[in-house]
């Protein structure tokens, strides 16, 4: 006989059951959007100099901790912000010690604006400028999940901790393939800070911002943390091949590869007519390099015959450079219209960046490469399409009209002069 006990428990089970059966997939989702969150980490340099009060008439200090505070309150819901300091807590003169001083003020994670602020609020000019570590340690604050990655540091001054080059740091970073794009913005800047900053930004796609006033700083920090939340396109790895007839067949999208120096690699994409192709790739130097390179990115027929091509030089001031080209490919180019082929169009991508003596050569420097198919020009716009194409006839009847022009006006002139001889 079942109990009155019995049957409280029995239904008291099934009710965890359901509940679990409802909580499970829910947490699941929730994780899922955790792991795909986009994360933000704030480095914040608190040397010594940022005692200086040279921004809007109060210390560089108060002008970054009143920014924060206006980008804790702006910060998106769905974004993970963390703060990380260098140079805050080691006063003294000891150069190893102080280029350890970097510490997670504030961890990766859900913001608590209060919490954050109340952290913020604590910090004061200290110390040593150790920004080689304190991007090492930012990058592993990062780490974990699927969504975008992005570090803002934010100094007054250059590294102070050599010979661990920020640079060569940021460039260890870039080598990871972990998406991860580092912005810089200089305080008062000088000549050397500005190529400094520059340099680690370049190294993984970001960007450098000179800044001057409280309002400026607050603005771009702003913008890159609201970027941050912004979807990106995820690059697919692809594999170019040494020659056309071997190249994979590449489709609309965003793709990462290497290329060691001295090689090409070539793919293949198909173009419909009335379709335009529209390719851009851009060369990036993870490790020292020497000065004068440059990249360039043909299209070409299957059978060698050069179609078009992009080409662009860099002379050492910067670790990425790009080019592109754009080929349309014109309704009726093929003898069969009521069976439009497409046109296999192959891209053939060279640099000639060279290696300083000593650094390694593999694996090779890494290339992004965009690809777009689009809707071509309209047909009725000849002139303006890829070369001239059926508007031969227009400047046929232009250079008829200006040769008729010129034997009239002459003819004319010298009945002219006959006539005034006359008389």
């Amino acid at each position: 006989m079942i109990t009155r006990q019995r049957r409280v428990a029995g239904v008291c089970v099934l009710f965890a059951a359901l509940t679990a059966g409802i909580a499970l997939p829910s947490a699941a989702l929730a994780d899922e959007t955790t792991a795909a969150a986009p994360k933000v980490n704030l480095v914040l340099d608190v040397s010594g100099s940022m005692r200086e009060r040279d921004i809007d008439g109060q210390s560089r200090m108060a002008a970054a901790k009143q920014a924060f505070n206006e980008v804790l309150d702006a910060t998106p819901e769905d974004v993970q912000l963390g703060i990380r300091t260098l140079g805050a807590d080691y006063p003294g003169d000891d150069q190893k010690t102080g280029c350890k001083d970097t510490a997670q003020l504030y961890p990766v994670g859900p913001l608590d604006r209060t919490e954050a602020k109340a952290a913020v609020a604590t910090l004061a000019p200290t110390g040593w400028t150790p920004i080689g570590p304190a991007l090492l340690k930012a990058a592993d604050d990062l780490d974990g999940g699927t969504g975008s990655k992005r570090i803002v540091l934010i100094s007054d001054g250059e590294d102070t901790c050599a010979p661990l080059d920020p640079c060569e740091v940021a460039r260890e970073i870039a080598a990871k393939g972990i998406g991860l794009t580092i912005d810089t913005l200089g305080l008062v800047p000088n000549t050397k800070m500005r190529q400094q900053l520059s340099c680690i930004a370049e190294a993984t796609g970001g960007t450098y911002t000179s800044v001057e006033h409280t309002d400026e700083l607050t603005d771009r920090v702003n913008q890159l943390v609201d970027r941050a939340a912004d979807p990106v396109v995820t690059p697919v790895a692809t594999e170019g091949a040494p020659e056309c007839a071997k190249a994979p067949t590449l489709e609309s999208g965003l793709y990462t590869d290497r290329a060691e120096f001295g090689q090409q690699r070539w793919y293949r994409v198909d173009v419909l007519p009335g379709r335009e192709l529209r390719a851009s790739v851009s060369a990036s130097a993870d490790r020292d390099v020497n000065p004068g390179y440059g990249v360039l990115l043909r299209a070409v027929t299957v059978h060698g015959r050069e179609i078009v091509r992009g080409e662009a030089a860099g002379n050492g001031r910067t670790d990425v450079i790009s080019t592109g080209l754009r080929y349309p490919k014109r309704e009726g180019d093929d003898d069969d219209a009521d069976k439009p082929a497409a046109e296999t169009v192959c891209l053939q991508l060279t640099h000639s960046f060279s290696a300083v003596a000593g650094v390694k050569t593999t694996p090779g420097l890494p290339l992004e490469l965009t690809i777009d198919v689009v809707d071509g020009p309209s047909p009725s716009s000849d002139v303006a399409a890829f070369g001239l194409g059926r508007g031969w006839w227009l400047l046929g009847i232009l250079v008829l009209t200006g040769f008729v022009g010129g034997l009239l006006w002459g003819w004319l002139s010298r009945w002219r002069v006959a006539v005034w001889r006359t008389n």
